[in-house]
């Protein structure tokens, strides 16, 4: 992957991690529009770095997994607690949970729902 590079710090372009994480350049604008990224700029161009690229990874995973948006910004906002991140992975640990812990449920009553509609086909092809 090709970067641009000023003050010897890697840097993004909003091309590259569009390419990489099959996003459009319209959602990374909208993160950023959030504050969950906080691209450099020179004029009009942005220039992502390794943090913006690590939190957009981050934001994926959590919107993949079902977390809000908000609670994808408050993980990503305990990173910089200075406690080497052990809130973030706390809280994120807490979170994961319970969400597993919703699937689990949507899972049970998607299995019901299921076995309701078999049964009521059983009963309809009997006549």
């Amino acid at each position: 992957m090709a970067t641009v590079a000023t003050d010897r710090e890697h840097h993004f372009s909003i091309g590259e991690l569009c390419e990489e994480f099959g996003v459009t350049g319209r959602a990374l604008r909208f993160y950023e529009d959030e504050q969950l990224i906080a691209p450099l700029r020179r004029g009009t161009q942005r220039l992502y770095t390794e943090r913006d690229r690590a939190r957009l990874a981050w934001i994926l995973r959590g919107k993949r997994v079902g977390f809000s948006l908000a609670d994808i910004k408050e993980l990503l906002d305990l990173y910089d607690l200075g406690d080497n991140r052990e809130t973030q992975r706390l809280r994120t640990v807490e979170r994961c949970r319970v969400q597993i812990a919703s699937l689990e449920r949507q899972r049970r009553d998607i299995d019901a729902t299921i076995a309701e509609l078999d049964d009521f086909i059983r009963l309809l092809d009997r006549d």
